[in-house]
């Protein structure tokens, strides 16, 4: 099942992709679970899916805005450096990482589908990145890594954009350059994670403007989702509707020379296997 977090003639709601429609699920819980987070810590996939099963589509969704699929989480976690390749393409000389590297968004940071990336006025080193988030579904501490995909409640594609130089301000952290407003993207919607019986073999693809910027699978992982839900649980208690953005391959606008930043009237899209794609225009802040 797809779900998604809309908005419909200024009003906000939350529902379900039937076809190239959505069931309002919103409206039809009439108040008992406000928004998508709601539903999945108080109802679980069962109820959902329960209600879906019975219902048609109510709109189009060439006809709403979309919003990030958790519009409100608790907790964006980010792994930086995650992929095989990517650790090499620093030419540090390093070794593999014992630990994943990890940072905080802000949820104003993350715009949805089909909304503008604002390059802010502060940098012209606007980056692109694209990742799988994974959303919690069944909060937990010290997750055994073993039960760890248990906790998962779907996937999403993710766009973890980035102002490169205000990342190396800060000595020990890049939250800075991580977390200036609408700099990054989620969505179009989520996917339950009992549409993907192997999570080791998904492709994430990022374009712009049509050209592949970066391309790689998730058994080039340095750390699998089981090693991260378990590391990351075990100094925080995930929750329902916490995500997690799993980290992105070589190709980053900054690696190539000269780099590549994104400009005004530039088109990012992130695919990933099985969800579909994310796509937004990019604009200079007024």
């Amino acid at each position: 099942m797809r779900f998604l977090s809309f908005e419909h003639d200024g009003k906000p709601s939350w529902g379900a992709v039937a076809g190239e429609g959505i069931i309002d699920l919103g409206a039809r819980f009439s108040g008992r679970y406000p928004g998508l987070r709601d539903a999945i810590a108080r109802a679980g996939a069962g109820e959902l899916a329960a209600m879906v099963a019975k219902s048609s589509a109510d709109l189009p969704l060439a006809g709403v805005r979309f919003l990030p699929p958790i519009p409100d989480p608790e907790k964006i976690l980010c792994v930086g450096v995650n992929y095989a390749n990517r650790n090499e393409e620093y030419r540090d000389g390093s070794e593999r990482p014992r630990y994943p590297s990890l940072f905080m968004r802000a949820p104003d940071s993350l715009v949805g589908h089909g909304e503008p990336l604002v390059r802010p006025r502060e940098s012209i080193q606007f980056d692109y990145e694209g990742e799988i988030a994974l959303i919690i579904g069944r909060g937990g501490r010290r997750i055994p890594p073993e039960r760890a995909l248990e906790h998962v409640f779907g996937l999403s594609c993710l766009n973890e954009g980035s102002v490169r130089d205000w990342l190396r301000h800060g000595k020990f952290n890049v939250t800075q350059g991580k977390n200036f407003d609408r700099s990054g993207a989620f969505g179009p919607w989520l996917v339950t994670a009992d549409e993907f019986p192997d999570m080791t073999k998904l492709e994430v693809m990022t374009r712009v403007n049509g050209e592949v910027r970066q391309q790689d699978t998730t058994e080039n992982l340095i750390f699998s989702f089981r090693h991260l839900l378990h590391y990351i649980s075990t100094f925080a208690t995930l929750k329902p509707g916490d995500v997690i953005s799993t980290g992105t391959p070589t190709g980053a606008g900054a690696r190539f020379d000269p780099p590549r930043w994104l400009k005004a009237g530039d088109r990012v899209e992130v695919t990933v296997t099985g969800i579909g794609t994310l796509a937004n225009p990019v604009v200079d802040e007024a």
